[in-house]
């Protein structure tokens, strides 16, 4: 199995162990692999919303550039965002930390960023492991959340003729990445801090994520983390559908067309590959349309894109009106970049 494995991509990975393990026969399990979270059934009203996410030096993060208390913020906030892709709420947390030799004069920046961001959503450290590592720091994470189970939000609902949303620019975290890289000029600091921030300090949207479930007006609902052109096609898949991205609906923040234009990087390829922008990717009934920007609106002050429409068919595709071609699954994925 380790030796096939090597050769598979991310996704396909994933579907080997599901072939393995297949689904579970508990009947407390309503949702294994396949989703944002797991989801266990609590009481007869309530559920559980379990995941975990992992962080490896060298991969998702570089300590040259990296200050601890972000990085311990954004340990925190990536685990926090799946668990607001399913409109719920985060409770508890678990983290894992294996470092090579003793423990680095870093870690108290580092607890305090994640300390910072679980109180930042009423959620509560309850316990973990520390070991020591071979080479480079790893760090795990477990969230427990809470939903209940009527409002919960899935990758697998959406409908063929659905309006596709996100909840605000893309891309910005990918540029940022390209910054702290010094693929970017550097220039006025103040000019690139958006970026920057996007990727070292990235928000959840825990309180969206509940407005938006509790509407009952989502069909289907994740957050953005491997990318828009990858999250998309998971969202497909699971609902057994395609989509269609309109090129010039995508919404790009200012800083982020700036850094396209003097880089000469494809705006393009941050908004659909970029991945780690955390923000909400969701479908709903064009009957719905104007109702939901309307509460979101009421509810959070804030502005919802659409950027396409779910369609007969299978794969992603984009188009600028004349042309059309499928971008499925062309973001992050860990074993191929």
């Amino acid at each position: 199995m380790e030796k096939e494995s090597s050769t598979l991509s991310e996704l396909q990975i994933i579907e080997h162990i599901q072939k393995y393990l297949g689904p579970s026969a508990d009947r407390s399990v309503i949702k294994g692999i396949g989703d944002d979270c797991a989801v266990l059934r609590k009481n007869d009203r309530e559920c559980l919303l379990i995941t975990i996410d992992t962080l490896v030096e060298g991969v998702h993060f570089d300590l040259a550039w990296h200050p601890p208390f972000l990085l311990g913020r954004k340990t925190g906030a990536v685990n926090v965002s799946d668990i607001a892709a399913m409109g719920g709420q985060p409770r508890f947390a678990l983290l894992s930390l294996a470092f090579p030799g003793s423990a680095p004069a870093w870690l108290d920046d580092f607890l305090a960023g994640f300390h910072e961001m679980l109180q930042e959503h009423d959620t509560h450290l309850v316990g973990g492991d520390t070991v020591k590592s071979s080479n480079d720091l790893s760090i795990s994470v477990t969230i427990i959340g809470e939903a209940a189970e009527e409002v919960i939000c899935y990758r697998s609902g959406a409908e063929t003729g659905d309006l596709i949303f996100v909840s605000s620019t893309l891309g910005d975290a990918a540029a940022g990445l390209a910054l702290c890289k010094t693929d970017l000029p550097s220039g006025d600091s103040e000019k690139w801090q958006q970026l920057i921030n996007a990727h070292l300090d990235p928000q959840p949207q825990v309180q969206l994520g509940k407005i938006l479930a509790q509407s009952s007006l989502v069909h289907a609902m994740m957050d953005i983390s491997d990318g828009l052109a990858t999250d998309l096609a998971h969202i497909c898949k699971e609902s057994g559908a395609g989509a269609e991205i309109i090129k010039g609906e995508l919404p790009v923040s200012p800083q982020l067309q700036s850094a396209s234009e003097k880089t000469g990087k494809p705006v393009l390829d941050w908004v659909l590959k970029g991945g780690e922008d955390y923000e909400l990717l969701f479908t709903v009934s064009p009957d719905h349309e104007q109702e939901l920007r309307n509460l979101v609106l009421k509810k959070t002050g804030q502005e919802i894109f659409c950027i396409g429409r779910i369609i007969e068919g299978k794969g992603v595709f984009l188009s600028d009106g004349t042309n059309r071609k499928e971008v499925s699954f062309q973001g992050y994925d860990h074993f191929n970049d």
